[in-house]
């Protein structure tokens, strides 16, 4: 039991700190919130994401590179370039590798206002943070692991973020449903978000990019990043842009 909470923890906070913090606040900025806040989101990411952290920066400035080229030769990630999901996230990581490190020229547009903090980056994302929670998860394994088949679970979270890019930057550019006529082939994977926290509203967020709410154009189109923003932006922590929920289908 212990095993399978622990990858639901993993899976679901982690996945919220990537939609609120590394998705919607650095690629996007639909919300605001204090230097303090920014950085204690910084930290909860590493935490929460471990082995497989994501930087700010090179997350948010591929990730408009992806908005801005969607499906075409210049996008990071699209299934229209690469013959299977492992592939496409093979190409990612070394276009995210590039930017992270700057090793590449980058437009201004992508990169102004992104989220930075190149100390913690350097640290979160080294050989040694990452090795630190690899041998942390090990030695959870070693501990809870009851029977042989959750051992399993072991690599998912080993690699847990690429995994949530993979299931939205493959498969919600292949399949689902539409509600709006894109240039690209973004669908929305779930009639209710229950998996992805939202992001599987991928043709919604496509249309409306700037949008906090990825749901809330139908009735079933819940968002639960959004809900928790929403007490967020209540309590003060965060202010939300635009706190408009309602957005006609074109269809």
């Amino acid at each position: 039991m212990e095993i399978i909470i622990l990858v639901l923890v993993l899976w679901y906070v982690g996945l919220f700190f990537q939609t609120f913090f590394l998705h919607r606040y650095a690629a996007h900025q639909t919300f605001t919130m204090s230097n303090f806040a920014e950085k204690t989101c910084f930290i909860l990411t590493w935490i929460f994401q471990g082995s497989s952290y994501l930087s700010a920066y090179g997350y948010g400035v591929m990730h408009r590179m992806h908005h801005a080229y969607a499906d075409t030769e210049k996008d990071p990630h699209s299934p229209k370039y690469d013959k299977n999901a492992f592939a496409m996230m093979w190409r990612t990581k070394n276009t995210y590798q590039q930017i992270n490190k700057k090793r590449i020229a980058v437009e201004e547009q992508f990169t102004v206002n992104v989220p930075q903090w190149e100390a913690f980056d350097a640290f979160a994302s080294s050989i040694v943070s990452r090795l630190f929670w690899a041998i942390l998860y090990i030695t959870f394994f070693y501990f809870f692991a009851d029977v042989w088949w959750q051992w399993l679970f072991l690599p998912v979270i080993f690699l847990m973020a690429p995994i949530h890019g993979m299931i939205i930057n493959w498969f919600a550019h292949v399949y689902g449903s539409v509600n709006f006529k894109v240039n690209d082939t973004s669908k929305n994977l779930f009639p209710f978000d229950f998996l992805m926290m939202g992001e599987g509203y991928h043709n919604n967020h496509h249309k409306h990019s700037t949008r906090a709410n990825f749901g809330g154009v139908k009735t079933i189109d819940i968002d639960p990043t959004y809900m928790i923003m929403k007490v967020l932006h209540a309590l003060k922590i965060i202010h939300i842009k635009d706190t408009n929920t309602t957005v006609k289908s074109d269809f």
